[in-house]
């Protein structure tokens, strides 16, 4: 079973990603259980309700944290509990952390060597049924721009990119309706009636004759 201190690897800070996180206190070798994510075991059932849930809350409020982990075959972590701080680390789409199931317990590795001070962080891996419910602000050069599982990226470039031309041309077609509009407009209007332009009339100049 991994042990790792609870404060040996790592401290929470602010994050620029979102609100608090968890950052390396020191230099953390590849490999290492740095932290474990702990928190109530539930039935598939009870967290498919929590979750719907969640989803109804989110509706309403615009945002609402995830923290139910999946476990086995029949349950799942709910880590919302207030002790379990591994729930403060954030998603990132070049992660250096990755979680691992040993005997029924969580453990959060580091998957790379991180430096001291760098925030930690993993895939959440989510599913892709739900990507617009949780965008991504990990900042990071390969980011997708959504929290899913990284296997998913491929068709969801390929739905952001379907979106992004639907869009162009949707802008396109509205550009060309107000155009033809204006058009329209344009021939209703009733023009302005005719003046007629008053000559003035003219006199020839002719040379006075001198008095004698």
């Amino acid at each position: 079973m991994p042990k790792a201190s609870p404060q040996k690897w790592w401290i929470v800070r602010r994050s620029a990603i979102h609100q608090r996180g968890i950052f390396s206190r020191t230099h953390i070798p590849a490999g290492t259980p740095i932290i474990e994510y702990t928190g109530e075991k539930i039935t598939k059932a009870e967290s498919e309700r929590r979750g719907n849930a969640l989803a109804a809350r989110a509706a309403k409020t615009g945002g609402a944290a995830v923290y139910i982990f999946t476990l086995n075959k029949t349950h799942d972590l709910d880590g919302s509990t207030s002790g379990n701080t591994a729930r403060l680390i954030n998603h990132s789409c070049e992660p250096n952390c990755e979680a691992f199931i040993t005997r029924g317990r969580i453990w959060i590795h580091a998957k790379r060597d991180i430096p001291e001070g760098e925030e930690l962080s993993f895939n959440y891996g989510f599913a892709l049924d739900t990507w617009e419910d949780h965008p991504c602000r990990c900042g990071k050069p390969s980011c997708v721009g959504y929290i899913v599982d990284e296997e998913h990226w491929p068709k969801l470039r390929r739905l952001l990119k379907a979106r992004a031309q639907r869009a162009e041309k949707i802008a396109a077609l509205e550009a060309r309706a107000a155009e033809l509009q204006q058009q329209l407009d344009a021939l209703d209007t009733p023009s302005a009636p005719a003046t007629k332009v008053a000559q003035k009339k003219t006199t020839k100049a002719t040379k006075k004759k001198p008095q004698r």
